[in-house]
């Protein structure tokens, strides 16, 4: 199958969600969660098991919004919370009661700092520059040409912007917050988009090696023969994660969603974003070349 010649259609599509992404982060931003401005937690010990998303909803209903609750042991359960007063905090333990019928008793009461400061910020982000020159360089090397490190990390960061993007909409339309676990779905998505454009750039060397020919044909038939192998990999990642956001309780239910949306985003933009910007630069570059040559 000719995949390059829809080349403009995948350039159309991520531009597009590029462009959404920009106008959210830039009219709305990220809507931030505990970890990175602080708040208040309660830990409460109770006499049996208690249901996460009754106890979400009935705190809710107080106008009190709930970041997470999470076990922390046998019927020990911390509720994450913005910053609150004393009389919020009773407001609590009466939503508590209306759909609790045992007892409970509260371990500790406290407001809390960000744990997410600037400062692991700044490291993360120098961390990520580095981690995404190595892989640069890697690739290139391992390939023997740049074009091929620069287009992976290329799609690599079109998988990450867009993932934000989406949920600087998802913060302002479904007030989602983004926290230490939204970090670490990020930061997996990296790591799979680059694995999925490892194995597709690995084909088209095979085939370069072997059969010789342009890259265009070379790309297509690379394409054709990984795409049943990496939608088999991803079906299998999408339908546990599809599990964990429908039965995983609210606790996890936004970290599943950022790798669910990360997990799409890196199976489509191995082949539809890292392989057509190594193709068009490629026929970009023997243009020039041909017009130096005249």
């Amino acid at each position: 199958m000719d995949w390059m010649a829809f080349r403009k259609i995948y350039f159309a599509i991520s531009g597009s969600l590029i462009i959404l992404s920009v106008f959210g982060l830039v009219r709305w931003g990220l809507r931030l969660g505990v970890d990175f401005k602080g708040g208040s937690i309660i830990e409460y010990k109770f006499d049996g098991p208690i249901s996460t998303e009754e106890a979400t909803n009935e705190v809710e209903k107080q106008g009190i919004g709930v970041t997470s609750i999470q076990s922390t042991g046998e019927y020990t359960f911390l509720f994450r919370l913005p910053p609150i007063s004393e009389e919020d905090k009773l407001k609590v333990e009466s939503a508590i009661r209306e759909f609790y019928q045992g007892g409970f008793n509260e371990l500790r009461f406290e407001t809390v700092g960000p744990s997410i400061g600037p400062e692991l910020i700044k490291k993360t982000l120098y961390a990520l520059i580095i981690a995404a020159g190595a892989i640069l360089i890697w690739v290139a090397y391992q390939f023997k040409n740049f074009k091929y490190g620069l287009s992976a990390i290329l799609a690599m960061f079109h998988d990450t912007f867009i993932l934000v993007g989406l949920f600087s909409l998802l913060g302002h339309f479904m007030q989602v917050e983004v926290d230490f676990l939204f970090v670490t779905a990020a930061l997996t998505t990296l790591s799979f988009s680059v694995h999925d454009t490892i194995v597709v750039y690995d084909r088209i060397r095979e085939r370069k090696e072997k059969e010789g020919g342009e890259i265009y044909n070379l790309a297509n038939q690379a394409i054709t023969e990984t795409m049943v192998r990496s939608l088999n990999n991803s079906f299998t990642i999408l339908f546990m994660l599809l599990a964990l956001i429908l039965m995983g309780g609210t606790t996890i239910k936004w970290f599943a969603i950022a790798l669910f949306i990360g997990t799409i985003l890196g199976t489509y933009s191995s082949p539809f974003v890292a392989v057509p910007l190594l193709v068009s630069w490629d026929e970009i570059q023997s243009r020039l070349q041909e017009r130096r040559k005249k």
